[in-house]
């Protein structure tokens, strides 16, 4: 294993580059500090990540004890992951979590920054609490995830939140026992945002937040600056864990019972670009935990470019690899992917959708997909339309285009109109339901495999899970058999969901769904 700087010496020297004054009159102090997105500058980053082990230091032992926080997640898996990461270290520190906000000594509001929407939501519940702050002044507020990455974001907090007392950014988790340290002791907002792109730091404590599947980090950052994302800026170069590492937390998990794992990364397939002493990719990897006796493993999030074929030689030896790949097209424009710097064509993405078809015939595939992105036309937009018939999909995440301050689409004209946006996307949302409603209707009378969960949203009386291809399936059986695989024979189907009849639980045979 690569072995670098302590984390002492690497704090001391991120710390030397962190603003003096931090209160709310430090605006100009934070600014000639932090540095917005630059692509430019963002394309240059060659600097190798430190592989480095968290431990906690005894000085901050007992700092939480009698104490209790509150963590709001908002976006990704990967930011669920962060929260999963924070909270472990606030049990370390002798926190206890709890639910009712105004009960807790600390509140982190850990955000996302890939849509508008999500920041207002965050502003709002910042000033939300604003009233728990004034009925208990100790109480600790503070805002953590990809929003603090972002100088726009932190400026409009120091000016017009200033019961917020500390700001931390994604590459700072590890840091938390020094921010809560901090703000315990200091008057004014503790700001720590590092512009560097972050280390990997392992054995972070974690408590997770369900027993039965559990996301499992494989590599951080992205290095794609597809032309609307803010990821890049926000989260930093790509870098993988070391794949040791990652093996054995999977092996625990496996060891503890869970039965699915959830590989994360932003652009997950580009895992061992960055290794410069080993040739090994995530088809290696996913060669070695195919061996590893947990039933089902997944991951998220693909980008075209970087899947090859060794991946998907090894998806289709199946086992506990599922038969389900989420694959972001965003059009089916040559010309809207190339303003989006994708670095693929419509070309290159049926081609690849043909390979992963022929090697795993009964593949699931999803997508995400964005409408009225400057200057889309609606040729443009048909030809997404007819991608997405052409694939085949069986269903995706659509969103209407939103402009990122600081990325390169925020300065295009976004001359598509409002009332064409949301009509496009009524449109494909009607192609999306029917392709996703066929491929429910082609399950009805079949029995599936299912991982339960718990019970369903709606209903207590009913439980709900997932199949190996990610659809949910709901069906009334014993509360005994939540965490278990079991069978369900479909019974009814809709455009979203499956309702069947509960067969038995399943014992040492596969059931594909």
């Amino acid at each position: 294993m690569r072995t670098g700087k302590s984390v002492f010496e690497l704090e001391q020297e991120q710390l030397k580059t962190l603003p003096k004054n931090k209160n709310k009159e430090s605006e100009k102090d934070y600014s000639t500090y932090f540095q917005g997105p630059s692509m430019i500058d963002g394309k240059k980053r060659k600097t190798v990540a430190e592989h480095i082990q968290y431990a906690l230091e005894n000085g901050f032992r007992g700092i939480g004890e009698g104490k209790s926080y509150h963590i709001m997640t908002y976006g990704c898996q990967m930011n669920e992951h962060d929260t999963e990461v924070m909270a472990g270290i606030f049990m370390q520190l002798g926190y206890t979590p709890t639910e009712v906000i105004e009960e807790a000594d600390v509140v982190l509001l850990n955000t996302c920054a890939i849509r508008e929407n999500a920041e207002n939501k965050v502003f709002g519940e910042l000033g939300f609490l604003l009233k728990y702050k004034r009925k208990n002044p100790e109480m600790l507020i503070g805002v953590c995830g990809c929003m603090s990455q972002e100088e726009s974001v932190v400026n409009k907090i120091l000016r017009s939140y200033p019961h917020v007392d500390m700001v931390f950014g994604t590459h700072n988790i590890h840091r938390l026992p020094n921010i809560l340290k901090e703000a315990y002791m200091s008057k004014e907002m503790v700001i720590e945002v590092w512009s560097k792109e972050g280390d990997v730091i392992e054995n972070l404590p974690k408590k997770r937040l369900g027993s039965i599947k559990a996301w499992v980090n494989i590599m951080y950052g992205c290095d794609k600056f597809c032309t609307y994302c803010i990821v890049p800026y926000t989260r930093g170069k790509e870098r993988s864990r070391r794949p040791e590492e990652i093996i054995a937390e999977v092996r625990e998990l496996a060891a503890a019972g869970y039965k699915e794992i959830m590989l994360l990364g932003q652009n997950v397939n580009a895992y061992g670009k960055d290794f410069e002493d080993i040739d090994y990719r995530l088809g290696d990897l996913m060669d070695e935990l195919r061996k590893i006796d947990i039933p089902r493993i997944r991951f998220t999030t693909s980008h075209p470019r970087d899947f090859d074929d060794h991946l998907i030689e090894v998806l289709a030896k199946r086992g506990n690899l599922v038969e389900h790949i989420h694959l972001p097209v965003q059009s089916g424009s040559n010309d809207v992917l190339k303003i989006m710097a994708r670095k693929y064509t419509r070309e290159h993405f049926l081609g690849l959708v043909d390979r992963i078809k022929a090697a795993i015939p009964e593949v699931t595939l999803t997508t995400d997909i964005i409408v009225g992105y400057p200057n889309e036309t609606e040729e443009q937009f048909e030809e997404t339309l007819s991608l997405y018939r052409e694939v085949g999909f069986d269903a995706a995440f659509t969103y209407i285009y939103s402009p990122r301050e600081g990325t390169p689409a925020a300065k295009m004209i976004d001359n598509v109109p409002e009332e064409v946006k949301k009509e496009r996307l009524q449109r494909l949302n009607e192609v999306v339901g029917e392709y996703s409603r066929k491929a429910l209707e082609r399950l009805n009378g079949q029995v599936v495999e299912v991982l339960v969960e718990g019970t369903s949203k709606r209903r207590d009386d009913v439980l709900a899970g997932y199949t190996r291809k990610n659809r949910l399936v709901n069906f009334k059986a014993p509360a005994e058999v939540i965490g278990q695989l079991v069978k369900v024979k479909i019974t009814e189907t809709t455009s979203y969901s499956l309702t069947g009849e509960f067969v038995e639980v399943v014992k040492n045979e596969k059931v594909e769904a």
